[in-house]
């Protein structure tokens, strides 16, 4: 039978088998146009908050002052708030304070500019820390709320009117007793002894009662952040450190700090323009070591890192650290408008304890039970007293209580600190 001769390519393929290294050409694909991959856009489609235009400040004598009070009492309350001119009004005041705070540091000879009426303001937020001095921490070993505070919270209540009358000379009783509520409710949560976003907002409101009294000009916008601003920063810092202050949530509601948002949202626009300084920065100790005294952002890093249980932000507040990878200050403080239009003031568990004044008014239907309303509340009633827990809160209509108590990261950070014997913390492995 006669053999069958092989066909030319399979004696080229039975060769190249032998060869050492092979021929690869046979195996590679034919030649042609690149493929193009399709290009993903990093872009949030939610478009970033506009900032409104402060309206002139209003003709005080024609004001009816009184005491704010809380309005917002159930969803279709806090849906009218996000369609009134409140909220407008509160808007364009964070939102034009940030952008008066762009490419400009903070700087050791400020205190030497301030207007004269900053200069007053600065003074009572110099008296709130002396007052901290009087009133030491009680000793306990417990990780939450130092009931010392409430010892410092019912003097401040009781001093602030004369400090608004004497430093700030405001002589109509009705608007010290509505402007200085403000003030104290920035400190935080007697009853709680706790302190969140909400507090931080309070501070900016009496702020902004100052303004609508004539003593803020827009002049003045970069000292009211880069220095009463961080005056009131680093006296809740105290604060939060004497008296272990609870976080009014458990990781905060935006999910970037235990207290505190707008540093973030005034300190991404102060870095907007900076020629080195990006958003990876923050994980820099040399940058936040000689540039953290400038700006805000910084600052808070720093200070968030220095008081948690462990080194290192991927561990302990993950969200800042995935904030780092964006490409420019700009998005952050996108993002950052972004998160206080839907996190704070889109949130109702925050919102419902808001204080509406004459300068900040409800509008004339917030706040009403209906009488459907209120049978509801009557029915239950009896399973909530049943289910009180057994410390003292408000009997909130919405039916919130202060939850689960969270212990203060600052005394968590201070028990560990303890512990371990030293000042510093040990990094998680292998970070």
């Amino acid at each position: 039978m006669p053999s069958v001769a092989p066909e030319p390519q399979a004696l080229s393929q039975a060769s190249n088998a032998n060869k050492y290294p092979p021929d690869g050409s046979q195996k590679l694909p034919p030649l042609g146009p690149p493929r193009t991959r399709r290009k993903t856009s990093d872009a949030n489609p939610e478009p970033v908050p506009e900032t409104p235009s402060l309206p002139p400040t209003p003709d005080i004598k024609g004001i009816n002052f009184r005491v704010p009070s809380r309005r917002i009492l159930s969803n279709l309350d806090h849906s009218k708030f996000l369609n009134s001119t409140t909220y407008e009004l509160v808007l364009a005041w964070i939102f034009n304070l940030s952008s008066s705070v762009r490419d400009k540091p903070i700087s050791s000879d400020l205190s030497d500019t301030l207007s004269p009426s900053l200069r007053r303001i600065s003074t009572i937020i110099d008296r709130l820390h002396a007052l901290l001095d009087e009133y030491p921490p009680l000793e306990t070993s417990s990780r939450f709320g130092n009931p010392a505070f409430r010892d410092f919270y019912d003097r401040v209540s009781a001093d602030t009117r004369a400090w608004h009358a004497a430093i700030l000379d405001i002589q109509d009783g009705a608007a010290i007793e509505e402007i200085s509520s403000y003030l104290i409710h920035s400190l935080g949560s007697r009853e709680r002894i706790d302190y969140g976003s909400g507090h931080e907002l309070n501070f900016m409101i009496w702020l902004l009662c100052l303004r609508q009294m004539g003593m803020i000009k827009e002049t003045d916008f970069p000292n009211v952040i880069l220095v009463l601003f961080m005056q009131y920063v680093r006296l809740m810092r105290r604060v939060q450190t004497m008296y272990y202050l609870e976080p009014a949530g458990s990781h905060g509601v935006w999910g970037l700090d235990d207290y505190n948002f707008l540093p973030f949202l005034f300190g991404a626009s102060q870095l907007i323009s900076h020629p080195y300084i990006t958003p990876k920065a923050i994980h820099n100790s040399v940058i936040l070591e000689e540039e953290g005294d400038k700006y805000i952002y910084l600052d808070q890093i720093r200070w968030v890192d220095s008081v948690k249980t462990v080194k290192g932000l991927r561990w302990h507040s993950p969200m800042l650290d995935d904030i780092s990878t964006a490409k420019n200050w700009s998005k952050i403080e996108a993002g950052m408008k972004r998160m206080f239009v839907k996190e704070i003031l889109g949130k109702l568990p925050i919102m419902q304890h808001f204080l509406f004044g004459s300068f900040v008014p409800a509008t004339e239907s917030m706040g009403r039970q209906s009488a459907n309303d209120q049978a509801e509340l009557a029915e239950v009633q009896p399973e909530r007293a049943a289910n009180m827990h057994s410390h003292v809160h408000d009997e909130d209509y919405w039916g919130d209580c202060c939850g689960i108590k969270v212990p203060s990261t600052i005394a968590a950070g201070e028990d560990a600190r303890k512990k371990i014997g030293g000042a510093n913390l040990r990094p998680i492995p292998f970070d």
